[in-house]
């Protein structure tokens, strides 16, 4: 029999971790390696990276958990390389080989195949996806060789450059809205190209304001002590960043807490952070509507406070 491991005391963790998720692992599973690493309460992503992608992966602790569907809701930034010539079954390279083309693309047939995809398009979501038909993943249907009707989807791709590309095998620089499948896209480019292609590589570089630069991978925070891990999380507003934001004094700051609307000489606004007085503490988010601050994400008291103690501890 097997000793019983010490139960390890899990600690109140309020912030963003900017994690470069290795490759081969899912989200949730990186998600609770960086849990167990700090040994945290409270812990969720904003939003999967698919195990054969690498990059960026925004992890929300504690109080920031509130707001990852900004994180999720945000344009995001790929680099993808793509494979010329070959078209598989999943439209990446883990799908079997469907049909082989002679390739011959230059790099202005290559921006001017992706310029073609610039702007809102409709996707049709891949069958070797997550997203869910009656509950269960459309992969699990993939699997069991059944073919699922699916809707085209509307997304934007602002933008794609190419970076670097010879023969058979280009990257590109990919800015797009939530939602864009990019191993579509890059079948999609393929076929306008007259080659085929499948995606190779994928690597996540930007999700709204936030990059890599700031990104860590697991084994950097495995190497860290708590104290310095502590210091790596980003504040738990830091996904409201580019919000405008609101200053209040005690008094309307406890009322706000309370959800009770107050008045404000503001023009309207959908989004809008609110913090209370010195020491600025983080109350949660809201909007402006008639000349009325309203309430649409509050914070606990415990966790304003929890800020206040994080804050604390870095200065």
């Amino acid at each position: 029999m097997q000793p019983l491991r010490p139960r390890v005391a899990k600690r109140a963790v309020h912030g963003v971790l900017l994690l470069d998720k290795p490759l081969g692992l899912s989200s949730n599973d990186a998600l609770q390696k960086a849990k167990r690493l700090y040994r945290a309460e409270k812990a969720g992503h904003t939003g999967t990276l698919d195990p054969l992608a690498t990059g960026l992966l925004p992890l929300c602790f504690g109080a920031a958990t509130k707001f990852s569907q900004v994180s999720l809701d945000a344009d995001k930034r790929y680099l993808a390389t793509l494979k010329l010539g070959i078209t598989t079954s999943t439209a990446d390279a883990e799908g079997e080989v469907l049909q082989r083309r002679t390739v011959n693309v230059s790099t202005a047939q290559m921006q001017a195949a992706c310029e073609r995809f610039s702007g809102e398009i409709d996707q049709i979501p891949p069958m070797h996806s997550a997203l869910k038909r009656d509950g269960k993943p459309l992969y699990e249907y993939a699997r069991a060789g059944v073919d699922v009707e699916r809707a085209a989807r509307r997304v934007t791709i602002h933008r794609i450059a190419v970076v670097s590309g010879k023969g058979d095998e280009w990257t590109l620089d990919i800015r797009c809205s939530k939602g864009t499948y990019i191993r579509t896209l890059a079948e999609d480019i393929g076929e306008a190209l007259g080659c085929g292609a499948h995606l190779i590589a994928l690597r996540r570089t930007g999700s709204g304001p936030l990059t890599l630069e700031q990104a860590h991978t697991l084994d950097e925070l495995a190497a860290m002590s708590e104290d310095q891990r502590d210091a790596a999380l980003l504040a738990a507003d830091t996904l409201l960043a580019d919000w405008p934001q609101v200053r209040l004094d005690h008094e309307d700051a406890a009322r706000f807490l309370s959800g009770v609307r107050r008045r404000l000489r503001l023009p309207d606004a959908p989004n809008i952070r609110v913090y209370g007085p010195e020491p600025l503490a983080f109350l949660g988010s809201g909007h402006i509507a008639g000349g009325e601050l309203i309430s649409t994400r509050l914070l606990s008291p415990v966790e304003v406070q929890g800020l206040i103690a994080a804050s604390e501890s870095t200065t």
